[in-house]
């Protein structure tokens, strides 16, 4: 069971963050936090870009920032956006995610505090199946 205490420091970074965002497209600002099974944090934001499919998304960029320090294991991500119901991952985040954790908890968070929390294999099932014959597949 998660700690109240680490869920809420990172929504607080994942808040912080998307302060940084760069979304003058959508003017739809997001940030996520991702906790390392040694404790770690690592925070992206979501960079938008004109060539819309060039855009990286706010767990993207916490994926990335976690793996150029060394982090290739997560326990779980936190993602902050300002929307009536809390988003979750888009496809293209739900895969990169699973590369590293089927297990990962995802908790996304509205800037009003409605909260929505899924395993990320709830939430991308059978992630492996049938990819380059991974022997993970089911």
């Amino acid at each position: 069971m998660p700690n109240k205490q680490n869920i809420s420091k990172l929504a607080k970074v994942a808040r912080k963050v998307r302060e940084h965002a760069h979304a003058p497209y959508s003017h739809f600002q997001v940030g996520a936090a991702i906790e390392s099974y040694g404790g770690k944090i690592f925070s992206g934001c979501n960079v938008e870009n004109i060539s819309y499919g060039l855009t990286i998304c706010a767990e993207r960029n916490a994926v990335s920032a976690a793996v150029a320090s060394g982090a290739r294991s997560f326990r779980r991500i936190v993602i902050v956006a300002d929307s009536k119901e809390p988003v979750t991952p888009c496809g293209a985040c739900r895969q990169v995610l699973s590369e590293f954790s089927d297990a990962m908890e995802v908790i996304s968070v509205n800037l009003d505090g409605k909260e929505f929390r899924a395993t990320l294999a709830e939430l991308l099932p059978r992630s492996k199946a049938g990819i380059l014959d991974h022997p993970g597949s089911t």
